[in-house]
């Protein structure tokens, strides 16, 4: 274990062997720290925090403080990041609240850049990309693979689904399903991310089938009802992309009435 002698580490923290602290970071007694992830200098990570494997926590982030939520009244809830993050510098995670479950979650493989915010009780999947300065409110969820662009900004209780993109300096009040790319204050939806999905290996019949989605959402007029009806029917006429609509399907199951989509 590589600790540097001017880092406060607490005897109660579990940091594996392999790990490495670096010079004046301090570590509560309630973390767990995973295989070789590096900490650098001047960070804090507090509260009751557990760390996966392979993760790169670059110096001055602060992660694993009480929620900015004045009901917080100290309940004994967490922060969980996964395994081969890599997390900027001045970003800050906060743990979970009672009222959203207990846990704030980052999967793996994801790519945080610089002041990177996400408040307590939010969810973010694996293979994200958030430029530097998004900030994401309280009970936000984040599928796997969106990259959000500089300074984009999340409403709380906001949901981003997976595959989708956002615009610099973006602000999401509402709901983003699946593949959407969206820009504004606030966004509106600009197109599907066919770039992004070709790069992942989406075959011709799946993007097809994206753009079915896109068409049904936006072009159409239809009440989103319609569109997630028509949409259903894609998995029968182009069995490739069954997944995809289920995916975009179930999302849009969960969207509330007061919410709604971006249009």
């Amino acid at each position: 274990m590589a600790i540097h002698p001017t880092a406060v580490v607490d005897p109660k923290a579990e940091i594996d062997s392999t790990a490495s602290i670096g010079p004046y970071s301090v570590i509560g007694p309630d973390v767990r720290i995973g295989a070789r992830t590096t900490v650098g200098a001047h960070t804090v990570i507090e509260g009751r925090t557990t760390i996966g494997q392979d993760n790169r926590i670059f110096h001055f982030a602060a992660l694993g403080g009480i929620p900015q939520d004045k009901k917080y009244a100290g309940e004994p809830c967490e922060l969980v990041i996964g395994d081969r993050n890599t997390i900027r510098e001045f970003s800050s995670f906060h743990i979970g609240s009672p009222g959203g479950g207990g846990v704030t979650r980052v999967g793996n493989d994801n790519w945080l850049m610089a002041y990177v915010h996400l408040a307590h009780d939010c969810v973010v999947g694996n293979h994200t990309i958030f430029a530097n300065n998004s900030q994401l409110a309280g009970h936000v969820e984040v599928g796997d693979w969106v990259i959000l662009g500089g300074f984009t900004v999340v409403h709380q209780f906001v949901r981003i689904g997976a595959h989708g993109m956002t615009a610099m300096c973006s602000l999401l009040f509402a709901d983003q399903p699946p593949f959407v790319m969206s820009q504004g204050q606030p966004a509106q939806a600009r197109s599907m991310n066919f770039e992004g999905l070709r790069r992942r290996g989406f075959s011709p019949e799946r993007i097809s089938a994206v753009k079915a989605m896109h068409k049904a959402l936006y072009r159409d007029g239809l009440t989103l009802e319609a569109a997630r009806a028509r949409i259903e029917q894609l998995a029968a006429a182009t069995p490739q992309a069954q997944p995809d609509v289920r995916l975009m399907s179930d999302f849009l199951a969960g969207v509330s009435p007061q919410r709604g989509i971006v249009r």
